[in-house]
């Protein structure tokens, strides 16, 4: 009876920490599993995306002011036209005195390759916003499903920590019985008080990565959405890849960003012309009306600048840099493009691999070994660090699968947006 009155605190403090312990996984249970008001697919968050995505209108944007400089390309010069009046008086015999007036119009002529080559500068200006457009929209949309599968991953790992805590609250509770009928000692209780809290708190904070996993998806969507949101999807089915050399070429070939360098090299040619040209004289077309009181007299001529000084040396060079700027640029992007798609290649046949040897035993292997060590555990064979132990394996095995699936899935978005594929074509 002493030992037993010596006990009856120690049982009621542990009694209140399991019920507190109890009412805050129920709690967490209870704010993921509740039904949520607004329900997000992954093709309604890409079409969000193209349709309210600042980047996205800011490059239609671009374009427009490309288009009009297009307009102001073919414009003409505009023509001077000068007007002077004056009172002309003279006191000489002979001579009429009166109203003097005098009028000049000026024309600029735009000869030789200047006007054509300003208009090629224009419209290869608006082929490269084109494409960087392209580019941008591929950015925009791979950034939207890599945030959409993180949410679907954090909400995964929520399921599996939150089914792991409640094998680990029900194994606390029978070690509890076994503890008061005197059947475990203590430390096993307190073994299991310290994996309870551990599994707590794993849960609590895949909780807090589904949060900010969250606000990723509704920035990388561009658009306000909903606080209460739930996403629906799942992940994209497994793709035989072409081989390496395939996909390395048809990045290269087709994709917007390398397209985009591409145009703005031949843009930067076209403005090293555009500035040789206007070396060339550039007449003007002059006539002049001189109308005194008593002779008017008329006027045509052609006026000619004489690049004397100014040869023009210093902007064509700049344009000539600016061509080998962009080269070099173009030579470093190819090189980002080729390692970012051996990278994601090799990721997504590694992914596969690890998803292979999952599937081949390791599930199963994991889960009888929790079974056999809780079997012996009642048996009084193993102790309680067995069936601990047992279980963390599991959980581990879980995440891992569950971090190769999704890590197949990024190493897929990453292959896609490399080569520029159709990022809505076969949404699961």
């Amino acid at each position: 009876m002493d030992r037993q009155a010596r006990l009856l605190p120690d049982r009621a403090r542990r009694t209140k920490f399991w019920r507190a312990s109890t009412f805050a996984s129920a709690l967490l249970f209870f704010n993921f599993s509740a039904p949520a008001q607004t329900k997000l697919t992954l093709e309604q968050a890409l079409s969000l995306a193209e349709d309210y995505h600042p980047l996205l209108r800011a490059g239609i944007a671009r374009i427009e002011g490309a288009q009009a400089g297009i307009t102001t390309s073919r414009a003409y010069p505009n023509p001077q036209v000068g007007a002077i009046a004056g009172q002309q008086t003279f006191r000489v015999p002979g001579n009429v005195s009166g109203l003097s007036q005098f009028f000049t119009f000026s024309q600029p002529l735009e000869l030789g390759p200047l006007r054509p080559a300003r208009q090629q500068v224009a419209q290869l200006n608006r082929q490269s916003n084109e494409y960087l457009l392209a580019g941008t929209r591929i950015s925009v949309l791979s950034s939207v499903r890599r945030a959409f599968y993180q949410v679907l991953r954090r909400r995964s790992e929520i399921d599996i920590l939150t089914e792991n805590l409640r094998l680990v609250e029900e194994l606390r509770k029978r070690i509890q019985v076994r503890v008061e009928v005197g059947e475990a000692g203590r430390l096993e209780l307190v073994r299991a008080d310290a994996e309870l809290v551990a599994a707590r708190s794993a849960a609590n904070s895949a909780r807090l990565q589904y949060i900010s996993s969250l606000t990723q998806l509704r920035t990388s969507v561009g658009s306000t959405l909903d606080a209460d949101l739930t996403v629906e999807g799942k992940l994209d089915p497994f793709v035989a890849l072409p081989p390496l050399d395939t996909l390395r070429q048809q990045a290269l070939d087709t994709h917007p960003g390398m397209a985009y360098l591409r145009s703005e090299i031949k843009r930067f040619e076209a403005n090293v012309s555009f500035e040789v040209a206007q070396r060339r004289p550039q007449p003007q077309l002059v006539a002049e009306i001189e109308r005194p009181p008593d002779s008017p007299s008329y006027r045509v001529g052609v006026s000619i600048p004489i690049n004397l000084w100014n040869r023009r040396e210093g902007p064509i060079a700049e344009a000539a840099a600016q061509v080998r700027a962009v080269s070099a640029q173009a030579q470093n992007r190819e090189l980002e493009f080729v390692s970012g798609l051996e990278s994601a290649y090799a990721r997504y046949n590694l992914a596969t691999q690890q998803l292979a040897a999952f599937e081949q035993g390791l599930f199963v292997e994991a889960t009888e070994a929790v079974r056999a060590a809780e079997v012996a555990y009642r048996l009084g064979e193993r102790g309680i660090l067995e069936v601990l132990d047992a279980q963390r394996v599991l959980r581990t095995v879980r995440l891992d699968f569950l971090n190769a699936q999704y890590d197949r899935q990024a190493a897929l978005i990453d292959l896609d947006e490399l080569r520029a594929s159709d990022l809505r074509r076969n949404i699961p």
